[in-house]
This record gives C-alpha cells, sequence and structure tokens, in this order.
C-alpha cells in the first residue's frame, strides 16, 4: 500500500503547493495591482478555476499523509508524514476561513456596481497575507511528504 500511497501523496500535495506558488508569484501581485472594479473581476474570474483540484489535493494529502503515518514503515516516514499531515490540515483551516469566505463574497459582487464603501470593504489586505502562509504551509509539507517518500526508499 505505501508504494502506491506516498507516490499519490507527494503527486496531490506537489500540485496543492505548486497552485498556491503559482498564485504568490503571478496571480496575487496581478490582484493587488488592479483599481478595484478590475480587481473584483479578476478575483471572481480566479476563485473559480480551482474548484474541485484544490480541495481534492489537499484533503487527499491529509488524509494520505495520516493513513501513511499509520500504516506506513520507519520512524522517520511515519514522523513526516504526520508533520505534512498537520502542515496540510493548517492550511486547509486556513482556506476554509480565511480565503473561501473571500472568495465567495467577491464572486456576488457586480464589479461595475460596487458597493460604496468597498474601499472600507476591500479583502485584499486581509486576503493576501493568508494566502501567503497558506501557500508557504502547503510548500512546506511538500518538502516533508518529499523528505518522507525519500526515506521510504
Amino acid at each position: 500500500m505505501t508504494a502506491l500511497l506516498a507516490p499519490l501523496v507527494v503527486l496531490l500535495n506537489g500540485l496543492a503547493a505548486g497552485v498556491l506558488l503559482g498564485t504568490q508569484l503571478g496571480g496575487w501581485p496581478l490582484l493587488a495591482a488592479l483599481p478595484p472594479d478590475r480587481y473584483v473581476h479578476a478575483h471572481a474570474f480566479f476563485a473559480t478555476r480551482y474548484d474541485p483540484l484544490m480541495p481534492i489535493c489537499l484533503v487527499g494529502t491529509l488524509a494520505g499523509d495520516l493513513a501513511l503515518a499509520a500504516g506506513g514503515s520507519g520512524t522517520a516516514a511515519r514522523l513526516l508524514c504526520l508533520a505534512a499531515a498537520a502542515l496540510a490540515a493548517v492550511t486547509i483551516a486556513i482556506s476554509l476561513t480565511k480565503n473561501v469566505p473571500v472568495n465567495k463574497w467577491i464572486q456576488g459582487i457586480d464589479p461595475d456596481n460596487l458597493p460604496e464603501n468597498f474601499a472600507d470593504l476591500d479583502p485584499r489586505a486581509v486576503w493576501g497575507p493568508w494566502n501567503r502562509r497558506r501557500s508557504l504551509l502547503a510548500i512546506l509539507a511538500f518538502v516533508a511528504n518529499c523528505a518522507a517518500l525519500a526515506a521510504l526508499l
């Protein structure tokens, strides 16, 4: 089971970490630089592109790491899988509590008819740092999963 599950977990985690790294390198700098109406339009566009891939990858990473930690071989690999699972769990928690609510809210706003107080509501100052945190956590989970896979070899 480990021979099949470990590479799958690395793949799922790598896809999630890669997408989140991509948001840091390209998506976020674009969103941060846009005027409010274009920001709302672009954020709403980006927010719909990653479902259901990202949830599947992150939940698959968490579940796979927990399974590998519970039934895997080698203490080092099991501990690395536990660390990766914890990092994936925090990534999921940040996504669900900090990023997804903003994504859904932005999708419901008409960019051609922004609320009068949008300057006070503009979520970029909050969304960006949380996205950076979850990106870093997903990348650290990926590093831990790569190390676990190496420990299994």
